[in-house]
């Protein structure tokens, strides 16, 4: 039985697509840029420019002599304040890398059969699986972008603790670079999905010998 030849590169696209993808949610997750808010002076503080991220805020104060101070804060499961779109976004964020490293897995061993010549079952479901997980993976990372975008166009605020000096909303607000990271990344997962979905392993032909008449 011979090996497909488009078997190996179409599951080697999608797996390089999906992986990329996958790194990309990973690293918006780390990125603080999800929403930047632009402050002037108040009574409650000064000048300068907040990140909101998903799971923690940075402050950027402008001082008198061009230098800037950071005031990094984490979030806690304990902080009430946090609007409940972040903490939507932050589940689904989540489950997005797990279904990415579910989906990465998954597509692994589907081109390890393919590689060996398992043409059959295994090696047509394998990257049905992967483009499942791919597509989930990627409307869970889709749905925070949309979300974050919303909130930024609608200019809504967030009620920070006292401590950090924060208005409810700011002069102006926009949307920070890790949107475009994790909206790259949805665009990946889901093409990668779409990619194994309508994958179909070309069945080998079996090469059989041909008699002739005499």
């Amino acid at each position: 039985m011979a090996l497909p030849q488009g078997a190996n590169s179409c599951q080697s696209a999608g797996f390089i697509l999906a992986t990329l993808g996958w790194i990309l949610t990973i690293t918006s997750m780390g990125l603080v840029e999800w929403r930047v808010w632009h402050i002037g002076n108040t009574s409650l503080s000064h000048s300068g420019v907040v990140c909101v991220g998903m799971w923690k805020v940075c402050i950027y104060h402008h001082a008198l002599n061009a230098s800037r101070s950071t005031l990094c804060y984490h979030y806690t499961q304990e902080d009430t304040y946090i609007p409940l779109d972040i903490r939507i976004c932050q589940n689904l964020l989540l489950v997005a890398s797990i279904l990415g490293l579910m989906g990465r897995v998954s597509t692994i061993f589907a081109l390890k059969n393919v590689c060996i010549g398992s043409v059959q079952r295994n090696a047509t479901c394998g990257p049905l699986v992967s483009g499942i997980l791919d597509i989930a993976a990627g409307i869970c990372v889709l749905i925070p972008v949309i979300w974050n975008y919303h909130s930024v166009m609608n200019e809504e605020g967030i009620a920070f603790p006292p401590f950090l000096s924060l208005p409810f909303k700011p002069n102006t607000q926009e949307l920070g670079s890790a949107v475009l990271v994790a909206g790259l990344s949805a665009i990946m997962m889901l093409s990668s999905g779409l990619i194994f979905l309508f994958y179909r392993c070309p069945i080998a032909r079996q090469v059989q010998p041909q008699t002739s008449e005499m």
